[in-house]
């Protein structure tokens, strides 16, 4: 499997040989090409200010962990699975629960969505339909809301989002069938972007 740091290409399967054999360094090219979606994944599941904290813990899990890895699954979704893990684990033992607005304000912050140079009518449009979104996601079961945060704010394929959730792709289907049709009538104009499905 590949992924791209920065501008190059890092094919996952090589280092995680290299680290196998002996060569722990090599791990920091699988932690710089995934550290954002990782933060990413944290914070919309709601680890708000502890999601660093969650990301450390999940890459360090992910390290130990390494022998147990199939080499026929894509890295990214396996260790989200295990940043989705982390972060139940935190919130629940923090026996807290992020506001909605902290919860936006640090996922937003985690990774900017609209440009700088960008208009400020198209920004101030863009954040409240972000946070609209996410008000809208509160209101889904954990299932359904884990589904839609996986295939459009990760922006995951199906194939990446079963193996990350851990659930046969029919599941992921139907699920997120059902987890759009309540969106859609929690908000009407609602239209998830397109991602596609031909990724590896």
């Amino acid at each position: 499997m590949r992924t791209r740091e920065g501008g190059r290409i890092v094919e996952e399967t090589a280092v995680i040989a290299r680290v196998r054999a002996g060569e722990p360094e090599a791990y920091a090219e699988l932690v710089r090409a995934h550290t954002r979606i990782a933060l990413r994944a944290a914070t919309a599941l709601g680890a708000g200010a502890d999601a660093e904290d969650v990301v450390q813990q999940a890459f360090v899990k992910a390290y130990c962990a390494l022998g147990r890895f199939r080499d026929d699954m894509a890295f990214r979704p396996w260790l989200l699975s295990i940043v989705a893990n982390e972060t139940k684990n935190t919130v629940r033992a923090a026996a807290r629960r992020y506001s909605l607005a902290g919860r936006e304000a640090a996922f937003a912050e985690a990774e900017p969505v609209i440009p700088e140079s960008a208009d400020p009518a198209v920004v101030t449009l863009e954040t409240e339909r972000r946070a609209a979104l996410t008000a809208a996601l509160e209101k889904l079961s954990e299932e359904h809301r884990l589904v839609v945060t996986y295939r459009y704010l990760l922006e995951m394929n199906e194939q990446e989002t079963a193996q990350a959730l851990g659930w046969p792709r029919g599941t992921v289907k139907s699920r997120l069938n059902r987890a759009l049709r309540k969106l859609e009538r929690l908000l009407p104009d609602f239209r998830p972007r397109k991602v596609g499905d031909n990724r590896a």
